[in-house]
């Protein structure tokens, strides 16, 4: 168990998903473990799982070397020009904040800022998170791989150049998104065709499942696996048509471009 504390600015889900995994892995000691927000029910919720919880944005910054930054995009140039003063070369900042580059963290200090930017996904909250990592100018080598130690106790972790990251909000971030449409999509046809929602949900969400785990077990591309399933002139294969004929794959491809361009919008701004 490391000795250092952590903080989290911004005590929302994804911070709540860090905080469980970094605990239950052993990395921290609740103890060592203070949040702040400014909303009650998040802060109660941190104290539940015994650290320390505050609406003190600055009281993390003077407590912690370790801060996981977990605020919108939208409020981090606030939060910037009020704890800026206060961060040095000693505080290491993990930013999940999407679409916002480590230059910006790095220009709210004189001090050359150590800054991880990270970018999970809400998975995490069942210990299955997907996070690519990379670093800015002065993280250090063991900066990244404290930065992996506490995401890899949700899920699996990447690290890539920042150039690839918001291509990696698009694909990752929001993915569960695209996911969860699709299982929707399922349930609702399935009822359409006479099934009960709760049946319908059942199969759904069990086959997603399976297909997830085989596509993270067997060593096989998901087309090659899609195309196992696809018999010629069977059931697959006209579903298939219909796709193709609706272009929902170009419909997917510029969605996921869109959320990109989004992610790189929010860093400009």
């Amino acid at each position: 168990m490391r000795k250092e504390k952590i903080g989290f600015i911004g005590a929302g889900q994804m911070a709540e998903a860090i905080a469980r995994g970094a605990l239950e892995a052993g990395l921290f000691s609740a103890g060592n473990m203070i949040a702040s927000d400014p909303a009650d029910a998040r802060r109660e919720l941190f104290q539940s799982l015994g650290a320390r919880a505050t609406t003190d944005n600055l009281e993390v910054v003077r407590a912690c070397r370790v801060i996981v930054i977990a605020v919108k995009p939208q409020n981090l140039d606030g939060l910037l020009k009020e704890i800026g003063p206060e961060l040095s070369a000693e505080h290491l900042l993990v930013s999940i904040c999407a679409g916002c580059p480590t230059t910006l963290f790095e220009a709210a200090s004189p001090a050359p800022l150590r800054v991880v930017r990270a970018m999970p996904n809400l998975p995490m909250r069942v210990r299955m998170g997907a996070t690519a990592l990379c670093a800015g100018r002065h993280a250090r080598a063991e900066d990244i791989a404290l930065a992996e130690e506490i995401f890899s106790a949700a899920g699996r972790v990447v690290v890539v150049e920042e150039g690839m990251m918001d291509a990696v909000t698009a694909l990752s971030g929001s993915g569960p998104a695209y996911f969860y449409f699709l299982v929707e999509v399922m349930i609702a046809a399935g009822v359409r065709e006479g099934l009960s929602p709760e049946v319908a949900k059942a199969l759904a969400v069990q086959t997603a499942r399976g297909a997830a785990e085989m596509m993270a077990t067997e060593d096989v591309p998901p087309e090659e696996l899609r195309r196992r399933v696809t018999s010629k002139a069977g059931t697959t294969e006209a579903a298939f048509n219909t796709i193709s004929k609706l272009k929902v794959r170009e419909g997917l491809f510029q969605a996921i471009r869109a959320a990109a361009a989004r992610a790189r919008e929010l860093g400009r701004h």
